[in-house]
């Protein structure tokens, strides 16, 4: 696709997924915050627009792992969201609750302004994407999956389609907000030089859930819902 300083970095990340990585090494919200120009995007993390632009160009024309989601069957996509994020998020997130409360045990002490704000942002949000998960994953994700089977074959209406993902398009950016927290609070994400091994796998983990979770709302917010929100209307 063709790409401009005025192109949206939503748009680039959905019309050129090898596009993401570019953006996640300069820590641009491609998701959520993704909805202005890339000149805009640069000038707001101190890039140069144009050294930015050609870094993007660069990396389409190399493979990438982000896959091209904008023809395949809606189902499909769910399949892949539901495997690669729902179903990961929901091992990892108790085991870096473990990580956390082994790490607060041992030093909430010394470091009680960052570890215990740090751990209620956390498991609150944790407990958030569990929640939200479910609701995707009992009646959104159906529901689509069912009016794309049954498209065209007339009855039920799916203009309701619309208040849900208005819903979880909110939650993903409380998600965000969560993770811009556990970012500032984690000085990006990097351990005290005495942390023990624990701690530095606590921030790993973090630094990782954020990275995929741009992903994972990138897939819902700029490509699963507006194709959705399009066929059903």
């Amino acid at each position: 696709m063709q790409m401009t300083r005025e192109t949206l970095v939503a748009d680039l990340a959905t019309g050129a997924p090898a596009t993401i990585r570019v953006f996640q090494k300069h820590r641009i919200d491609f998701c959520c915050g993704g909805k202005i120009p890339l000149a805009e995007a640069a000038a707001q993390h101190g890039l140069d627009a144009d050294a930015l632009l050609s870094d993007l160009e660069a990396a389409t024309v190399e493979p990438t792992e982000a896959g091209d989601w904008q023809d395949a069957p809606l189902a499909d996509l769910i399949g892949h969201i539901q495997r690669r994020y729902h179903e990961h998020l929901r091992a990892e997130l108790p085991r870096l609750s473990a990580m956390m409360d082994k790490v607060v045990s041992r030093h909430g002490e010394r470091l009680p302004e960052t570890l215990l704000p740090l751990q209620s942002t956390f498991e609150a949000l944790k407990q958030e994407l569990l929640e939200h998960m479910s609701k995707e994953d009992m009646v959104l994700f159906p529901a689509i999956k069912e009016a794309e089977a049954h498209k065209g074959a007339g009855g039920k209406p799916w203009a309701w389609i619309d208040a849900p993902v208005e819903v979880m398009e909110a939650e993903h950016d409380a998600a965000g907000a969560a993770l811009a927290t556990i970012r500032d609070l984690t000085h990006d994400y990097t351990p005290p030089q005495d942390a023990c091994p624990t701690f530095r796998g606590l921030y790993h983990g973090l630094w990782q859930l954020e990275a995929d979770m741009h992903m994972h709302v990138h897939l819902e917010n700029n490509i699963l819902f507006p194709r959705a929100l399009a066929a059903f209307a």
